[in-house]
């Protein structure tokens, strides 16, 4: 969800008067035909306001009217941002209310004051520079007070909290069900060859020959062969940004190489070393520390992959539900 996430960006757009410009961005003019008394929604006892979606869908529009590729298709997605929006803020006020109702003896639940205090000061500090002035301007542009403001952080640190537990919710994936995906879904997990490369890269300097490059590379394959670690002799003599990293350049792929480099590489083995292989830039010995060949990757090594999946997907699945209950269980009228 897209709430509080651009509190920052909305804050001093606000102070520094950028948010009146938003009343006469496409998001808000749209919103204001849809919604012409200015109420989007009522979630239990709260208004929520063409206002209160502006807020939060403004800073998003640069980004859609760089992706978008037409004035039809812009127009499409702020609409669907702006629904969006409207849903997140109706089921903030449920969730909120989720929070409330249940009790401490006889109390309702609440967040301490000390933990707002903290937030409080971490915003002023994040967003403000510190500066009272500017946050207390930020307040008026808003016809907030200072007691609304320390409310809207406690039901943001309540929103948190409550999603939060409705993930710890979904902690487990049973073996059974990440074999019964891997058995299902082979496909997703097909890979093109793989080499974990080293390089040793010996840049040409000012007049040197190919002869006096090859030299250098046959001294450094000469130790190789006679079992120095390629990471150790790439450390001594590599002169490139890699060379504190023992040469390592990761996985790569046949397509993310040049046919100079691509075709000597994997035409080695696990714990072999190319020949010297001179360019017009330098000279340069190329070593496969480890082979991955294409195909279906065995479960084991995508276990913890498929698992993040399905954790992701049942959370998603599990706070849909919760939504839907909290929904169904709550005043909500769309206007």
């Amino acid at each position: 969800m897209m709430l509080r996430r651009s509190l920052a960006l909305v804050s001093l757009a606000v102070a520094t008067g950028v948010a009146a410009r938003a009343q006469t961005a496409p998001a808000a003019g749209d919103l204001n035909q849809r919604f012409a008394n200015g109420i989007v929604a009522v979630a239990e006892d709260k208004i929520i306001t063409v206002a209160d979606v502006n807020r939060e869908v403004y800073p998003l529009i640069a980004q859609l009217q760089r992706e978008a590729r037409s004035e039809a298709e812009l127009n499409q997605k702020i609409e669907q941002l702006q629904d969006s929006v409207i849903q997140d803020l109706i089921d903030r006020v449920l969730i909120i209310k989720e929070f409330r109702k249940k009790k401490d003896g006889d109390n309702e639940r609440k967040i301490p004051e000390s933990y707002i205090d903290s937030e409080l000061a971490n915003r002023l500090a994040d967003q403000f520079d510190n500066d009272r002035s500017k946050f207390l301007a930020y307040l008026r542009s808003r016809g907030t007070t200072i007691k609304e403001f320390r409310r809207e952080i406690e039901e943001d640190m309540i929103y948190g909290y409550m999603k939060q537990q409705q993930r710890k919710s979904q902690s487990l994936v049973s073996p059974v069900r990440i074999e019964t995906f891997y058995s299902e879904n082979k496909d997703q997990f097909y890979q093109e060859d793989k080499v974990h490369l080293r390089m040793i890269q010996l840049t040409r300097s000012e007049g040197e020959t190919d002869e006096q490059l090859k030299s250098q590379a046959t001294t450094i394959l000469e130790r190789f062969h006679k079992g120095e670690k390629f990471e150790d002799l790439a450390k001594e003599f590599s002169r490139d940004g890699r060379r504190s990293k023992g040469g390592d350049w990761g996985y790569m792929k046949r397509s993310e190489l040049q046919p100079a480099y691509s075709e000597p590489l994997f035409a080695l083995k696990k714990g072999e070393a190319t020949n010297a292989i001179i360019l017009p830039e330098g000279c340069f010995i190329l070593f496969a520390e480890d082979r991955k060949y294409a195909g279906i990757q065995p479960i084991d090594e995508v276990r913890d992959q498929i698992e993040r999946m399905l954790l992701t997907q049942m959370t998603q699945q599990s706070q849909e539900r919760w939504l839907e209950r909290l929904r169904r269980n709550g005043y909500v009228k769309h206007y």
